[in-house]
């Protein structure tokens, strides 16, 4: 059994040098990397401190293991990749809350300014149907939560999809996924309140600014269209 100790600084240089090579295109998606013995005589490190930077990697989604084939380069961008920012959240300072709130308005402003740059008007235009979705869902006489909810994660998915940027589609994505809870209760309150209108037209805004390209009005509403509660449990726009 191999019991030999890992060297943490050599497991750092490991993953330092593919990741260079990554970015220099030596190696590209899909290309096997050297074997953990190969990769071993060329640091001049023990197999372990390989295997566990090949761990990593695996971790981040940027490598993937093909038993028994070998170790492979990922083919395009996975959410395992910023896996580290969600448990960043998770475990960090007691005011993560309010960092994942700025997290999701530089997101969702970023998406909306690549939107505006990238897609057509006719694209533009395509972002009635769900908008009109979320229309119907929040304009009935007992709006449902799941319901409204699903349309309003319809919008906004759609919205990422025009920017044409699969990377930042991505991660603005699971910024979504983390901010799930959050986005839910904003919903219930809103409901419960009586104010589906209101949760519905804070879309619509968000489609006029798209639809005119005023830039301006991206830095200007966006955290307004967020609904947290307040003390008193009620829900208010930021």
């Amino acid at each position: 059994m191999d019991v030999q100790k890992i060297n943490n600084n050599a497991v750092q240089q490991i993953i330092d040098t593919l990741t260079k090579r990554l970015l220099e295109g030596e190696i590209v998606p899909g290309d096997q990397i050297p074997t953990e013995v190969e990769l071993a005589e060329r640091f001049g490190v023990a197999r372990n401190t390989v295997r566990e930077a090949i761990k990593i990697l695996v971790a981040m989604g940027v490598l993937e293991i093909r038993r028994p084939v070998g170790t492979f380069v990922c083919s395009g961008f996975s959410e395992p990749m910023i896996s580290p920012l969600l448990y960043g959240v998770i475990l960090g300072r007691g005011d993560s809350y309010d960092e994942l709130m700025d997290l999701r308005e530089i997101m969702e402003t970023g998406t909306m300014l690549m939107v505006i740059r990238n897609a057509s008007d006719e694209e533009i235009r395509s972002l009635e149907k769900p908008l009109s979705a979320l229309n119907s869902s929040c304009m009935r006489k007992k709006p449902s939560v799941d319901d409204v909810f699903e349309k309003d994660n319809a919008f906004h998915e759609a919205m990422m999809d025009l920017s044409h940027n699969r990377i930042v589609a991505q991660i603005s994505g699971t910024v979504r996924t983390m901010t799930h809870d959050m986005r839910m209760e904003s919903v219930k309150l809103m409901l419960k309140e009586g104010r589906a209108e209101e949760l519905y037209l804070a879309h619509e805004k968000l489609y006029r600014i798209l639809s005119e390209r005023d830039v301006e009005g991206v830095y200007r509403e966006v955290r307004s269209t967020y609904f947290v509660p307040d003390e008193a449990g009620n829900a208010v726009s930021l």
